[in-house]
C-alpha cells in the first residue's frame, strides 16, 4: 500500500501474522470454545449460583421476590467486603437486588468521603446543623444548603 503526500511517498507492507505452532488447522469455533472456557471461574468459585440456591430468589435488604426469569437482578454481596470469604454455608453471603447492593456500596463511598467511621451498611445520611467552621468538606457543606433549599421556610 502506497501513500502520497506533499513530502513523499510512504509505502507500507503488510506481513502475514503466523499462526503458533500447532494452531494453524484450528477453526474459529474452536478458538472461540477455548477462550470461553479460560475464561470460567475455576471448580468452586461459582458463589452465585449456590448463594442463590442457598438463599432463593429474595433481596436480603428489599425482600423484593424474583422469578427465574428475572434472577440476573439479583446479585451476591459479600457481608465482610472479602470476595475470597466464601464458605460452603454462605454465611458471607447475601443476595440483594441490583438497586440494593448499588446503594449499600455507593453509601460506604459516601460515608469514607465525608470521612465517617462508620460501615457502608449501617450509615445513613442524617442532617445536623453545625457552623460552617466545623464542617470543613466540600461535600457536606453542598447536602447541609441542599437541605436547607427543601425547607419550607
Amino acid at each position: 500500500m502506497t501513500f502520497s503526500s506533499k513530502w513523499g511517498k510512504v509505502s507500507v507492507q503488510k506481513k502475514p501474522f503466523p499462526a503458533p505452532a500447532g494452531e494453524q488447522n484450528k477453526s474459529v469455533q474452536e478458538s472461540v470454545r477455548e477462550m470461553k472456557n479460560a475464561q470460567k471461574p475455576p471448580a468452586g468459585e461459582d458463589y452465585r449460583e449456590r448463594s442463590l440456591s442457598i438463599h432463593g430468589l429474595v433481596c436480603a435488604r428489599c425482600g423484593r421476590a424474583f422469578d427465574d426469569s428475572k434472577r440476573n437482578l439479583l446479585t451476591v454481596h459479600h457481608k465482610d467486603g472479602n470476595h475470597h470469604n466464601n464458605p460452603a454455608d454462605g454465611s458471607n453471603w447475601e443476595n440483594l437486588c441490583v438497586y440494593c447492593h448499588e446503594d449499600i456500596h455507593s453509601r460506604g463511598v459516601l460515608a469514607e468521603y465525608l470521612g465517617s467511621d462508620s460501615s457502608g451498611r449501617e450509615f445513613s445520611i442524617v442532617y445536623e446543623d453545625k457552623s460552617a467552621e466545623e464542617c470543613s468538606s466540600v461535600m457536606a457543606d453542598k447536602l447541609r444548603k441542599a437541605l436547607q433549599k427543601g425547607k419550607p421556610g
